[in-house]
C-alpha cells in the first residue's frame, strides 16, 4: 500500500473545494457562523470540520476514506486491524479492557498504569492483581515489569485471563516485554499494552522494541504524544486471535463520540503518512541532533541526565544538583519560556519532537536557558522519599461491586493508614495513581503523598487534599 496516500485528508480537501452550502451540523457552517475575534485563528480548521455526509465516510461504520486510512495504518504497523480514536488513549484503554475481559475475570496489571486503565477495570468489573514494577531508587522512578514478578503473580493467581502492561513508561523506559508476551502466550492468555507514548517505536533502531514487535495482542497508541497529530488523536491495533475484534469494535462505538472530529481523524491520517516517510536518513539526523543536545546538557555541570539502557531517545529526564525539587525546577524553566512535559519531586521530563532536518533550530538556546535556571537556583537540600510498596503483588480490599454499596467519609490523611481508599489520588501529569480506590492504604503511600503535596504536585482526585483529608470507605 502507498503510505504517501492520505485518503481521509484528501476527501476533506475535495469537499472543501466544492464550496458547498451547509444545512447540516456543525453549527458553524464551515466557519461562516463564528466569533469574529477568533475567526482568523479557527477558520482554516473549521473549513474541514465536517460530519458524516456523502463522501466523508463514518468512523463507526467505515466504507470509504476512513476505512482506507485505517487499512493503511494497519499495514504500516503490521497488524491485523487498526482504528482511529478521537477520544484519546483513554477510550482505547477502556475499549481494550472491556473487549478482552468479562465480568469477574482475574487480570494481572502493571501497577504504574494510567488512570484510564483503572477506570476500564472498574467498568469491566474484573478482579485486578497489581504487580509492582522495578524501581530506580536513585532517580525515584518506576521502570517496567520484570518477568519474575509476572511469573510469581501467575503462580499465585493461575486463573488470570490477561496481563495489562504499560510500555514504555512515562519516563521512556522499555524492555522485557517480549519475555512477558512469550510467557503469557504459553499460558494461552493475551497481553494488553498501553503504549500511549510509543506510537513512533515502530521505526526500529535506535528506538526500543515496540509492543507490536514484541508480540502484544492489542495495543493502544497516543499518536498525539509523539507524532504530529492533534490532541486526543490516538490509534488502537488488534494483532491476535486472542482478541475478539467484534467485541472491541462494539465498545469503541459505545465509548467514542457519535460525532467524531474530522480534523482529529485527518491529522491521524497525516501522522501515519508522516511516520511512514521517516526513513533512515531522518533517523540519523534526529539522533545526531538529540546527541548534540544531550552533550550540551552534559556540559552544564550542574545537572544530571538519566542514562539507561532501553530508553526512548525522545525522552530526556534531568535533575538539578542544586537539590531543588523537580516542581521548582519546572516552574523556573517556565518563567523563561521553556515548558516541559512533567515534573516530579526530583526530576523534570522533556519530550522531544520527532522532527526531520529542521530539528536543529528547535533546540537552539535551550541548554543555555537550563544552565541559567540552575545557576540561579537557591533551593534548600531536602530528603526525598522513594515511593515503593513493601508488597510487590497486591489486590484490592473491596471488589468493584462492593465499593458501590459502601458509604464514604473523609478522614485526616495521617489517620487514613490501614483504611480502604474511596477515591483515586493521581498526580497529574503523569496520571499514574498513588492511591487506588478500593485498596488498603499503606504507610509508605501516605508518606510519599504528604511529601509531594508539600513539593507542589497537582492532582486529579483527592478532592479534599487541600484541607488535609482523604475519602475512605466506612
Amino acid at each position: 500500500m502507498n503510505q504517501e496516500n492520505t485518503p481521509l485528508f484528501d476527501a476533506l480537501i475535495r469537499h472543501k473545494e466544492k464550496q458547498t452550502r451547509s444545512f447540516h451540523v456543525p453549527g458553524h457552517k464551515n466557519g461562516l457562523v463564528f466569533s469574529e475575534r477568533a475567526r482568523s485563528i479557527f477558520n482554516p480548521l473549521l473549513s474541514i470540520d465536517a460530519t458524516e455526509i456523502s463522501g466523508l465516510d463514518d468512523l463507526h461504520a467505515p466504507e470509504g476514506p476512513i476505512l482506507e486510512a485505517q487499512s493503511l495504518l494497519a499495514c504500516l504497523y503490521g497488524v491485523r486491524y487498526s482504528y482511529f480514536l478521537v477520544n484519546g488513549s483513554t477510550v482505547g484503554n477502556m475499549a481494550m479492557i472491556l473487549g478482552s475481559l468479562k465480568e469477574g475475570d482475574t487480570v494481572l496489571v502493571q501497577r504504574n498504569c494510567h488512570k484510564s486503565v483503572l477506570n476500564g477495570l472498574m467498568l469491566a468489573c474484573v478482579s485486578p492483581i497489581f504487580i509492582e514494577p522495578k524501581i530506580d531508587e536513585d532517580w525515584g522512578i518506576s521502570e517496567g515489569l520484570r518477568l519474575e514478578s509476572v511469573k510469581e503473580a501467575f503462580l499465585l493467581y493461575p486463573q488470570a485471563k490477561a496481563i495489562i502492561v504499560t510500555h514504555p513508561t512515562y519516563y521512556g523506559h522499555c524492555g522485557g516485554l517480549s519475555e512477558i508476551v512469550r510467557f503469557a502466550h504459553s499460558k494461552r492468555i493475551p497481553v494488553l499494552v498501553d503504549e500511549a507514548h510509543g506510537a513512533h517505536l515502530c521505526l526500529g533502531d535506535p528506538f526500543p522494541e515496540s509492543a507490536i514487535e514484541a508480540g502484544a495482542d492489542i495495543v493502544v497508541h497516543s499518536a498525539h504524544k509523539t507524532l504530529p497529530a492533534m490532541t486526543m488523536g490516538s490509534y488502537l491495533h488488534i494483532n491476535s486471535s486472542f482478541i475478539d475484534r467484534e467485541k472491541v469494535e462494539f465498545y469503541l462505538q459505545m465509548l467514542q463520540s457519535s460525532s467524531p472530529s474530522y480534523p482529529i481523524m485527518a491529522s491521524l491520517d497525516l501522522a501515519r503518512s508522516y511516520l511512514a516517510s521517516f526513513g533512515g536518513y531522518d533517523k540519523a539526523i534526529l539522533m545526531k541532533t538529540i546527541l548534540g543536545f544531550r552533550k550540551e546538557l552534559d556540559e552544564i555541570g550542574h545537572i544530571e541526565i538519566l542514562e539507561k539502557d532501553m530508553l526512548d531517545p525522545l525522552k530526556i529526564t534531568i535533575r538539578s544538583h542544586e537539590e531543588i525539587t523537580g516542581f521548582e525546577f519546572q516552574r523556573q524553566l517556565e518563567n523563561k519560556g521553556v515548558f516541559t512535559e512533567l515534573a516530579d519531586h526530583r526530576n523534570v521530563l522533556f519530550v522531544l519532537p520527532l522532527m526531520k532536518e529542521n530539528s536543529l533550530e528547535y533546540f537552539q538556546n535551550i541548554a543555555s536557558v537550563i544552565a541559567d535556571v540552575v545557576c540561579e537556583g537557591n533551593g534548600e537540600a531536602r530528603h526525598h522519599l522513594i515511593y515503593k510498596r513493601s508488597d510487590s503483588i497486591t489486590t484490592l480490599a473491596l471488589t468493584y461491586p462492593e465499593m458501590k454499596k459502601r458509604r464514604k467519609r473523609s478522614v485526616s490523611i495521617s489517620k487514613s493508614i490501614g483504611m480502604v481508599a474511596a477515591e483515586m489520588v493521581i498526580p497529574y501529569p503523569p496520571g499514574i495513581p498513588i492511591i487506588m480506590m478500593g485498596e488498603r492504604i499503606a504507610e509508605e503511600q501516605i508518606q510519599y503523598l504528604e511529601q509531594i503535596i508539600i513539593a507542589g504536585s497537582r492532582f486529579h482526585g483527592g478532592k479534599e487534599l487541600r484541607i488535609g483529608k482523604l475519602m475512605v470507605f466506612e
